[in-house]
């Protein structure tokens, strides 16, 4: 098999386990994530490419509502996600027969390691920034008081690059997304 052909199956593996998700996100999710990847940096490498698809994978598997309603709760869960990701895709890429290095390679990349410093990281960042400003935000902002919306944004905006920042502001968003995301930009 070449490497196209396990990459292309590989891919199908991450849809396959995604598209079983009860509540029929996660494969748009991880579609969308790939396709900003393309339209940031179309030259990505590999292990890139790999764990924006993997980016959630099976997440519905460790829901929010395990975890206490707190910031520290919010914190513990993402981090035993983060493992979560890493041995779900770590396992699907050993069985494509990827080497152990490109699997660390993705699986450090869910960890979310070093993201000011490794610049694949924070491409990933800026991707998964620009997926939930483009399609989650204004949803997740109707359930949130304002205040705590404009800090998220800036949060958001923080861990972004300035060129996934550029991208962000060239977003299609309603204009009360919009609003809220001025006055979050706003010191």
């Amino acid at each position: 098999m070449n490497r196209s052909e396990r990459f292309q199956q590989t891919i199908e593996k991450f849809d396959q386990a995604n598209s079983q998700d009860p509540n029929g996100k996660e494969l748009l999710y991880a579609q969308r994530m790939s396709q900003w990847l393309e339209r940031l940096e179309p030259t990505a490498s590999e292990a890139v490419q790999l764990a924006a698809r993997s980016q959630h994978i099976r997440r519905w598997e460790i829901p929010r509502t395990n975890y206490p309603k707190t910031r520290a709760g919010y914190l513990q869960w993402r981090t035993t996600l983060y493992e979560f990701h890493a041995q779900k895709a770590g396992a699907i890429l050993k069985e494509a027969g990827y080497d152990p290095r490109t699997i660390e390679r993705v699986q450090t990349l869910l960890r979310k390691k070093n993201i000011k410093t490794d610049p694949d990281m924070q491409l990933l960042e800026d991707v998964i920034c620009l997926v939930f400003l483009e399609n989650y935000f204004a949803e997740f902002s109707k359930q949130h008081e304002e205040q705590k919306i404009i800090e998220i944004v800036r949060k958001t905006w923080n861990k972004m690059s300035p060129r996934g920042q550029q991208a962000a502001l060239q977003l299609k968003i309603s204009p009360e997304t919009l609003i809220l995301v001025e006055k979050a930009l706003q010191k």
